[in-house]
């Protein structure tokens, strides 16, 4: 197993070199984006709008982080389960996504994609909330306040670890 340090946002050169069963650490921003935050970035691409991240220079991480207690800095993270998004993920792709975390197996045609696109899945652990958490420099909704743990966070982190399954 080979370790990757990724500083984001992403270089499609290293993320290229990163093979199954590597480790990387992620350090920089990354978002998050559960199913209602997908459908809603679909519904703006396909309007023909755009949306106010650019995928091609980000991390989507498929979690919804819990309330945060006083003096954390976010509440519990988690990958959440990554085929709920697989209806929306070709459509990102084609907006420019080239890295997602989240747990569990993807339908084969949107491995497909992600292959064909030049992105890649990454596996973040679940059950490992703390493990994740303590890689959290700051954490802030992003977008759509009013979707509660379905918005879109910015999270600033160092170390994070995935592996590409």
């Amino acid at each position: 197993m080979r370790i990757h340090k990724i500083n984001l946002p992403i270089n499609a050169e290293e993320i290229a070199n990163i093979k199954p069963g590597d480790k990387v650490l992620l350090t920089g921003e990354l978002y998050t984006a559960r199913d209602a935050a997908h459908k809603r970035m679909v519904e703006i691409l396909d309007r023909g709008e755009e949306l106010p991240l650019d995928l091609s220079r980000t991390v989507i991480f498929y979690c919804g982080p819990s309330p945060k207690a006083e003096g954390n800095i976010c509440g519990a993270v988690g990958p959440t389960t990554s085929s709920r998004m697989d209806d929306y993920t070709p459509r990102l792709l084609q907006a420019g996504l080239k890295l997602m975390i989240g747990k569990g197996d993807r339908a084969e045609d949107v491995m497909q994609e992600i292959k064909d696109h030049g992105a890649i899945y990454l596996s973040a652990i679940g059950g490992i909330s703390a493990v994740l958490n303590s890689c959290i420099v700051s954490c802030e909704t992003y977008l759509w306040h009013e979707m509660g743990a379905e918005a879109v966070h910015k999270f600033v982190v160092k170390d994070f670890p995935c592996y590409l399954i």
